[in-house]
């Protein structure tokens, strides 16, 4: 990286699900900081600390699987289900995807929301003329935390992350 900085070629860097601690190993070595990290974010999985830390260092968080994948083999429904959401939703005349890419928008983070539905681009745009209330906010951070993603794959005795907790920085 140190060469590609050299010859002008590289001047941002970007990780993908680094946790505050791995970040904080990559800043001690490294010569360009991270500008963004994305990360699995929604309400249902809010990542607080991780926000807070990478503001702190002014790394951009992205946003993948805002809506909880659902129809993915990793996703859940636990998002787009979610019974707060849906009356958040109701209250504003929203959908819930729109919910919660509101928050997204909100935390300050941001998001690219897939879709292949013409309508539901369309409605993903639909989020920057109204905002969530306090009261919509109490709703949300009541929300149970669920990680959809835990890897378990990267969980080994004999390598660097010997539990979830190790590689999560939990």
């Amino acid at each position: 990286m140190e060469e590609c900085q050299r010859l002008g070629l590289t001047k941002f860097i970007g990780v993908s699900n680094f946790s505050s601690k791995k970040i904080e190993a990559q800043l001690a070595f490294s010569t360009i900081p991270p500008s963004v990290n994305q990360v699995e974010m929604n309400p249902a999985w809010q990542q607080r600390q991780l926000r807070e830390f990478c503001k702190s260092k002014s790394i951009i968080v992205n946003v993948f699987s805002p809506l909880g994948a659902v129809g993915s083999c990793w996703g859940t429904n636990q998002v787009m289900n979610n019974e707060a959401l849906k009356q958040i939703a109701d209250a504003h005349g929203e959908t819930v995807a729109q919910v919660c890419l509101r928050w997204i928008i909100e935390q300050g983070a941001i998001v690219i929301a897939k879709s292949f539905n013409k309508e539901r681009l369309k409605e993903n745009l639909d989020i920057f003329d109204w905002a969530l209330t306090d009261h919509d906010y109490d709703r949300i951070n009541q929300i149970p935390q669920h990680r959809m993603m835990p890897r378990d794959e990267y969980i080994t005795p004999h390598g660097p992350f010997k539990t979830l907790e190790e590689l999560w920085d939990e």
